[in-house]
């Protein structure tokens, strides 16, 4: 029988932490619920699309501005830095202006930086554009969270955060079937402009449709607080007061001092970056100038990353949703199977690594993203409604700080140990760069071991 909506439970938390009871949505979605996501996680395909570009164009990238793999390696270092220092103040925008306006602002940013980088000769207009972008593709990922929050029933957030995540890797899939081909055959600047240029129509989309939340009104205004209409249809109500907000600083605070935040975090260093940095800069290199193979089998590869994680994030979804208690036993498992494998592949013998192996180890990578989103359900049950956005800011961090440690490491180590650079690169000083993985792997799994029993023995006292 459908869960009555006047039902209220002790689930949901005060911004002082404490558990009140709140109205219970059913078990399905609202009308409209699917729509409002879709809209946003549009905006999320084509900012993944536009973040993984400089993927497929690494060696491109290098010939054109005359540079070696640590000024390459910077490219992709300051657009996922930029990315994970706006995680908090993205956050609090959510919280405070909603989804829909935020997303607007990214997509014009993402616009402009992309557009920048087309028409870029130089290596700085060029660095600038690429952190004008990453400051776009920051106001994304949670404000599509926030949207799922908001239209879909408590219960199934876990789910909606993983088929965010399996969706948004279309993007990777649109820049390592097609992105790369085009740039083969038409050249940097029509490539990078036309991507930049569907950003326009994406944002039509959300300001001609998108809502906050099912009671927003239909044509919201971007520029000022919405009117309510009255119930008799003829006159104004004065516009609903806002829940008590509480300072910046302060929410931040709340929300980090929950060890479920701090562990999130964690788990989303440790688990997402060696995909991302895989993915991001650093795959396509490996596999065509350490390895041998076509841009075509090597873009095939970096897409067997992709169409892994789908299939894991529908296993990984549907197993935290029924079965919270297997969140850490499935982050452990990615975590200690990812090493694994690259440990195989860094020590075995002999310049080239079979294709059997490279591809294992493509699958096995694609569990790296729909892990690291396991870290926000370590969030989502300790943090109030009203700072959601916030606490997610801080988890989604994570992964992408450590991506920049491994980008600078392997960029670093190739240049030390290959002077020339470009298709220099020796399957050597490949699989020396690549060991570098097991930094960020090592401090991560250290801290979820730190984190785990204070997060737990956390969420058993507001299950209490």
């Amino acid at each position: 029988m459908p869960a009555d909506p006047a039902v209220t439970v002790p689930s949901t938390l005060t911004t002082s932490g404490a558990a009140s009871a709140q109205p219970l949505r059913g078990a399905t979605p609202v009308p409209g619920a699917w729509a409002a996501w879709g809209i946003g996680v549009a905006v999320y395909i084509l900012a993944v699309v536009h973040r993984t570009s400089l993927g497929v164009a690494g060696l491109d990238a290098a010939a054109r501005f005359g540079i070696g793999a640590s000024a390459l390696s910077t490219f992709s270092i300051l657009q996922v830095l930029v990315y994970a220092g706006m995680q908090i103040p993205v956050g609090l925008l959510v919280d405070r202006l909603g989804p829909r306006r935020v997303l607007s602002m990214g997509l014009l940013l993402l616009t402009a930086g992309q557009l920048g980088f087309a028409f870029s000769t130089a290596f700085t207009p060029a660095l600038v554009s690429r952190a004008v972008l990453g400051c776009g593709d920051a106001m994304t990922f949670v404000s599509v969270l926030r949207l799922g929050t908001r239209w879909f029933p408590p219960r199934r957030n876990p789910f909606i955060a993983q088929l965010t995540g399996l969706v948004g890797t279309m993007g990777n899939l649109v820049s390592t079937l097609l992105l790369s081909q085009v740039l083969h055959s038409a050249g940097w600047m029509p490539t990078f402009a036309t991507t930049a240029l569907l950003g326009l129509a994406v944002l039509a989309l959300v300001l001609l449709f998108l809502r906050d939340t099912p009671e927003s009104p239909r044509r919201a205004s971007l520029f000022r607080s919405p009117v309510v209409a009255s119930p008799d249809g003829l006159t104004e109500a004065a516009p609903a007061v806002p829940p008590a907000r509480l300072p910046l600083r302060e929410q931040i605070a709340a929300a980090w001092r929950e060890p479920g935040t701090r562990l999130g975090l964690w788990v989303h260093f440790t688990t997402a970056f060696p995909a991302a940095t895989f993915l991001l800069l650093w795959g396509m290199p490996f596999l065509m100038s350490g390895q041998g193979l076509s841009r075509a089998m090597a873009g095939s590869l970096l897409s067997l990353v992709i169409v892994s994680g789908i299939g894991f994030a529908l296993l990984f979804g549907q197993l935290v949703s029924r079965r919270p208690g297997v969140r850490t036993p499935l982050v452990f498992t990615v975590v200690l199977g990812t090493g694994a494998l690259w440990g195989v592949v860094l020590s075995w013998p002999g310049d080239h690594i079979p294709m059997g192996l490279l591809v294992l180890l493509t699958v096995v990578m694609g569990s790296n993203g729909p892990a690291s989103l396991v870290g926000l359900d370590f969030a989502r049950p300790v943090n109030p409604p009203e700072r959601i956005g916030t606490a997610s800011g801080i988890v989604n961090m994570g992964g992408f700080i450590a991506a920049v440690l491994a980008l600078f490491g392997i960029g670093l180590v190739l240049d030390l140990l290959t002077p020339g650079g470009g298709d220099g690169y020796t399957p050597h000083a490949f699989r020396l760069a690549f060991c570098m993985l097991y930094l960020p792997m090592a401090l991560g799994l250290t801290q979820i071991l730190r984190l785990r029993p204070q997060a737990a023995r956390r969420e058993a006292e507001l299950r209490a």
